[in-house]
C-alpha cells in the first residue's frame, strides 16, 4: 500500500486528529504511535512524507530518522515542542528537510506538506524532461539532473527532495545574487521557514559539491542577502 504522508507520534489524539484533518483535505495519511509500528508499517508500504515526532515514548525521533534515512530518501519533517535551535540543526543534520515546531496550526501543516508532496511526487517526469541535458558541471563535481545525485571521483551521492529542488532553483539564476525570501517563495513556497532551515540545508550541498565546504567556490554567501551559484565560465 502506498499512502502520501505517515504520521509518527505518541501522542494518540493529536496523531489521530492530524491524519483525519489530512484525509479529509484529499491527502492519504495513516499514523503510528511509536518507533517500532513505524519501522513495521515502512517494511509492508511506501510514502511520499514523514511526519516525525521526537519523543516517542522510549524511543527517539532522531534515532527513526537515521533508520528511515538508510532506506529510503523521503521527506521527513520533524514535529515536536521542543523548540531549541540545537534541537532543529541536529533534526536538519541527520536528515530532516523541516522542523515544525508544536503546537502548529493544521492548515499551514497542510499547505507545507501539499507543497512537498508535489514537488516530491512530480520530481521524476521533472527529472525526466531534463534528460536530454542531464549532466551539468558544478566546480569538480557533476549534477546529474535526471537520478538527483551529485557526481563525486565517480562515485554517485544523492540528493535528498528539498537539495535538489534547492540546486536546481540556484541553477536556473546562475551567477544571480537570490535573496533568502526568494528561496522561501520559490523552493518552499512559503514564508514559514527559518534561516537556520535554509542554511543547514546550503551546508549540505556545500558539503557534497564542494572540494573545501568551509571555504565554498561554487555556492557563494553573499552576507546580509542571500546566496549565488557562481558559473564555470
Amino acid at each position: 500500500m502506498h499512502t502520501s504522508v505517515l504520521v509518527i507520534d505518541d501522542e494518540p489524539e493529536l496523531a489521530e486528529y492530524t491524519a483525519k484533518y489530512f484525509n479529509m483535505s484529499g491527502v492519504p495519511t495513516e499514523y503510528v504511535l511509536n518507533a517500532k509500528d513505524a519501522l513495521c508499517f515502512l517494511r509492508e508500504n511506501t510514502c511520499s512524507l514523514v511526519l516525525l515526532d521526537i519523543n516517542l515514548g522510549k524511543d527517539s525521533g532522531f534515532d527513526l530518522c537515521r533508520d528511515i534515512r538508510s532506506a529510503m530518501d523521503v521527506p521527513i519533517f520533524f514535529i515536536s515542542a521542543r523548540s531549541s535551535e540545537d534541537d532543529m540543526l541536529l533534526a536538519l543534520s541527520i536528515g530532516g528537510d523541516d522542523y515544525i515546531c508544536k503546537p502548529y496550526s493544521l492548515g499551514v501543516l497542510l499547505a507545507k506538506v501539499k507543497a512537498v508532496l508535489k514537488r516530491y511526487e512530480d520530481k521524476q517526469s521533472s527529472s525526466e524532461k531534463t534528460a536530454g541535458d542531464s549532466l551539468v558541471q558544478l566546480g569538480e563535481v557533476q549534477f546529474d539532473m535526471k537520478k538527483a545525485v551529485i557526481i563525486r571521483d565517480g562515485k554517485s551521492i544523492p540528493l535528498k527532495a528539498m537539495e535538489y529542488k534547492l540546486l536546481v532553483y540556484l541553477l536556473k539564476n546562475k551567477e544571480r545574487v537570490i535573496p533568502k525570501d526568494e528561496f522561501f517563495a520559490k523552493v518552499w513556497e512559503t514564508d514559514c521557514v527559518s534561516d537556520v532551515t535554509l542554511n543547514v540545508h546550503i551546508r549540505h550541498l556545500r558539503e557534497k559539491i564542494e572540494r573545501d565546504a568551509g571555504s565554498p567556490e561554487v555556492i557563494k554567501t553573499v552576507w546580509g542577502v542571500g546566496f549565488m551559484l557562481e558559473g564555470n565560465d
